[in-house]
């Protein structure tokens, strides 16, 4: 009960909804409205359930005037798996709720209009979720298949390209189809506004995770990767070879043999306590 209570201390009400409530009241689409946050709001709901299970650190949970976003202090660390857990978290709830109206409309406590536009919203809200664009749900799901072969940088940089080819994709189906829908388009601008501010942040994003990993609470990766380094690579860029969920031990080469080994946290000691930004793998072999 308490973690419930904690979650409902973290909602935040975009001024500007209050405006598209007040309107709402105005034009009498107050109930369509309500309808739609409080889907939204389940559904975000859902994601913090889930993060709070797994005693994530949540920032707060944000109602906007054309949607929510459940915000995570995490940065990559976490467990795959618990990962996918509270992406797909949200979706599940259109499941139970679409069966609930389904149960309320057949003892005809729900009326036939009402239960439609509720079915509507949530097919529409749960599709448009799943839409491979970053930071949808979709986009998230991206990231984390990416994130099982391939490096941290990489995988995030691939999740925003391919975000950004879908949505594109996305507007010009739009243009086509419906292009006078003004409320789809504020939604289209922001997420590319989201892809534009996320690609120009992918550096530091990248170091957050990085540090994170050395200082900040982690778990302890099932998965033992190791990485082959030539004695003349830089730190950093074998830094930029980590993945998420992994273990890396660090098995350092010259002209084709071995000629040492490094643990991970090695690396990142030397780069972020002793600034060692410019120094090659050699340096911290013969140093440790």
């Amino acid at each position: 009960m308490s973690r419930v209570i904690s979650l409902f201390r973290l909602i935040s009400i975009h001024p500007l909804l209050w405006i598209v409530i007040a309107l709402s009241i105005a034009t009498a689409h107050f109930l369509e409205v309500s309808m739609l946050l409080g889907i939204i709001f389940i559904h975000e709901m859902g994601h913090a359930a889930a993060a709070s299970f797994f005693s994530w650190r949540i920032k707060k949970i944000s109602l906007l005037p054309f949607g929510g976003v459940a915000e995570m202090d995490e940065h990559g660390n976490r467990p795959l798996k618990e990962e996918t857990i509270v992406v797909l978290a949200g979706p599940l709830q259109h499941v139970w709720m679409v069966a609930a109206a389904y149960v309320l409309f057949s003892l005809q406590i729900l009326p036939e209009d009402l239960f439609h536009l509720f079915i509507n919203y949530n097919v529409m809200i749960f599709v448009f979720n799943l839409f491979p664009v970053w930071p949808l749900d979709g986009g998230k799901l991206v990231f984390l298949l990416l994130s099982l072969k391939d490096s941290f940088p990489r995988a995030h940089q691939w999740t925003l390209l391919i975000s950004l080819f879908s949505l594109s994709l996305f507007s010009i189906i739009i243009l086509l189809t419906a292009p006078l829908h003004l409320n789809v388009w504020v939604v289209i601008f922001f997420l590319f506004f989201s892809l534009y501010h996320e690609w120009k942040q992918r550096r530091f994003i990248f170091m957050r995770f990085l540090l994170e990993r050395y200082y900040g609470k982690k778990s302890t990766p099932d998965n033992l990767k190791p990485i082959q380094a030539n004695e003349e690579d830089l730190v950093i860029h074998v830094l930029e070879k980590f993945q998420r969920g992994c273990k890396h031990p660090i098995i350092v080469e010259a002209d084709g043999r071995e000629t040492g080994t490094l643990d991970e946290n090695e690396l990142l000691h030397a780069y972020f306590t002793e600034k060692r930004l410019t120094d090659k793998i050699s340096d911290l072999l013969f140093s440790y």
